[in-house]
């Protein structure tokens, strides 16, 4: 039998057959052009089982390429904005841009040259380019991150630390069921909450296990939330990493992996959904190894690997278990001190329209208490005027580890942002660098008023600050240089009168999250025609936006030369409408193109070939030296001895 034949048969090169083949005792020769027919029959009989060696040894020398290759990389450092190009890392890393987006694409992210990536992006592709980043800040200074709580956990004494109940973060892709996890774990059973697979706030709450507490996060899980997603990460203990049964390791699957590496957490894989007919267990558990290098605990691994169904609550109770056989391996790093002043750190903020600015704190040292003056980078910002728990009801103190609701607050905090019990200035306007007003106001500044570069003005109102920021840094990301998504106004609250007059000035369209209308807005809104629309899901708003940038941006016709003929003859002429015959010159002639004459060496007028005939036959083309009639349609007539020039238009609709 030939080689190539078999090769064929087996799909496989005819160099890797004689590369492979002598390794499991086929010593068909280096050369070989054909083999023995039962040899060959034997290698297609045994083909499964050496197919699956073949592919041990290809991964085995792929690893130990790139155990070779990170072994050879000099990391190198740099300082990057929070969003940039492709081309700009390319600049700022000295690293080809193709090997960027070759890394990208390894991680679910499909960018252009062009296109703007965030620091998170960066970071989650650093290693693997041999970076090592830091964010820069828009005067060029590092930005260095607060280790405040780490350094107030040292000073304290050991004597006075006990254990406290360990924090979970869940993270995974979209639709992966992270909300109806979370919903289950809690019993309130409203999986409907997790609109189009995205959770709208970010909050916490308790569960008992055993007589233990434990703390749950509930972190976003939408690309849009990165960052947040990071913070959450930090103040965890354990992460859950949910996987679907029925669907498998996805991009954000492996976002989420990297962001729980990064930060060091140990953590759990959730595999979700296992009551569809399309779960698959072990495929999933094979993607798990394959893709991310997580071995299973039942495979001989140390990650525990937990089938459930958030929807009809199984595995939910023996998940818990798992939890807490992982924290009781942390116990050493789950310590605090209840008798200190409290510190903690905001995971969710919004102003309520009786009770002013609301955060969403996770003590992490400390006790709580009503009464308590709070602080912010040292500055006064406010009073406990009341505390709730995580059902909204009224308790005295919170202790480490216990998510609890602040009433009191007279500025709005951002999410991530660390909460102080002591005094500080009394300041009443305090001017900080991530207030809601200056983040938006900064913001508007640095949106190019070039006048080639066309808008979509935006008003946005939120019930949450962190949603403002998600959707800000969503849609800087599809800012181009052509067409900007510029934000007018931003606030917290439902849309006021005030709102519709700006948006009726600036032409904007006001675009409302999770918010309500009231009859009289919508009819001034009808009157002035102001364009109101209501969101509860972030995909839906972004990608409306990116609708309105798409729709400014000019449709190019571009013309490509195909070919030239000569005239000949001309057989028929009619009022705007001829049939000629003529002779291919050069390139090819084809039906339905756009004909530009040329009447002694100069442009003569522009037709349509609207038919295309050799001999008696109708044909799509005619070739080089050919000769062929055309059917032509123009307002010029053409004449015996003109040059034809023949161009294909096809309209180039620019992407952002």
């Amino acid at each position: 039998m030939n080689i190539t034949e078999l090769a064929r048969k087996l799909r496989i090169t005819p160099q890797e057959l004689r590369e492979y083949l002598p390794q499991f005792g086929f010593d068909i020769g280096a050369k070989a052009i054909k083999i023995n027919k039962s040899v060959a029959h034997k290698i297609i009989k045994d083909w499964p089982r050496l197919r699956r060696q073949i592919q041990m040894k290809k991964d085995d020398k792929r690893k130990e390429e790139e155990a070779e290759k990170r072994k050879n990389i000099v990391i190198k450092n740099i300082k990057i904005p929070n969003i940039l190009t492709v081309r700009e890392l390319s600049v700022i890393s000295n690293q080809p841009v193709n090997i960027i987006l070759a890394e990208l694409m390894k991680n679910g992210i499909f960018a252009s040259i062009n296109e703007k990536i965030d620091y998170d992006t960066v970071w989650l592709i650093s290693e693997e380019l041999g970076l090592k980043v830091q964010k820069e800040s828009k005067d060029g200074t590092e930005i260095v991150e607060d280790n405040k709580l780490q350094e107030i956990l040292k000073k304290e004494n050991k004597e006075n630390l006990i254990t406290r109940p360990p924090v979970i973060v869940v993270m995974g892709h979209v639709d992966h069921g992270k909300t109806s996890l979370l919903d289950a774990i809690r019993r309130s059973h409203k999986i409907d909450e997790e609109m189009g697979g995205i959770t709208q706030h970010i909050g916490a709450y308790q569960v008992n296990r055993r007589g233990q507490d434990i703390t749950f996060i509930d972190t976003p899980g939408h690309e849009a939330f990165t960052a947040m997603r990071s913070r959450g990460a930090k103040i965890a203990d354990v992460a859950i990493l949910i996987v679907a049964a029925d669907d498998g390791v996805q991009p954000q699957t492996i976002e989420a992996y990297k962001i729980i590496q990064a930060a060091k957490l140990p953590f759990i894989v959730a595999i979700n959904k296992i009551d569809k007919a399309e779960a698959d267990v072990n495929k999933i558990k094979t993607e798990l190894s394959n893709k991310l290098k997580i071995t299973p605990e039942d495979w001989g691994g140390n990650v525990i690997c937990s089938e459930i169904s958030a929807k009809n609550e199984t595995g939910i109770v023996e998940l818990l278990d798992s939890i807490l056989l992982v924290a009781e391996a942390e116990a050493e790093t789950l310590k605090a001190n209840p008798k200190a002043s409290a510190v903690g750190t905001v995971i969710e903020s919004h102003v309520n329209k009786e009770s002013g600015p609301i955060a969403t704190v996770l003590i992490q040292n400390g006790t709580l208490k009503t009464g308590d003056k709070l602080i912010l980078n040292n500055i006064q910002i406010g009073k406990v005027k009341r505390l709730n728990n995580y059902y909204e009801k009224k308790i005295d103190k919170a202790t480490p580890a216990t998510p609890t609701q602040i009433l009191g607050l007279k500025t709005t905090v951002n999410v991530g942002d660390i909460i102080e019990v002591g005094t500080g200035k009394k300041i009443k306007h305090p001017k900080r660098k991530n207030t809601v007003s200056n983040i938006f106001t900064t913001k508007i500044e640095t949106v190019s008023e070039d006048p080639d570069v066309k808008k979509v003005n935006i008003i946005i109102k939120s019930d949450v600050l962190g949603t403002i920021e998600a959707i800000d840094e969503s849609l800087e990301k599809i800012n181009t240089k052509k067409v900007k998504a510029k934000i007018i106004h931003s606030g917290l609250g439902n849309i006021t009168e005030g709102d519709v007059i700006k948006a009726e000035t600036t032409k904007s369209k006001i675009l409302g999250f999770n918010i309500k209308v009231s009859p009289q807005i919508k009819k001034l809104a009808r009157d002035t025609g102001v364009t109101i629309k209501l969101y509860s899901i972030i995909y839906d708003l972004i990608n409306d936006v990116k609708e309105d940038m798409q729709s400014l941006v000019v449709t190019e016709i571009k013309r490509e030369k195909i070919g030239r003929l000569k005239v000949l003859e001309i057989f028929r002429t009619e009022k705007g409408k001829q049939i000629i015959g003529g002779k291919v010159l050069d390139g090819f002639v084809e039906n339905n193109v756009t004909i530009e004459i040329i009447r002694e060496k100069t442009f003569f007028a522009e037709g349509k070939l609207t038919a295309l005939k050799i001999g008696t036959d109708d044909v799509k083309k005619a070739e080089q030296d050919e000769e062929c009639g055309i059917f032509y349609e123009g307002k010029h007539l053409i004449e015996k001895g003109d040059i034809l020039e023949f161009y294909k238009e096809t309209k180039v609709v620019n992407k952002l």
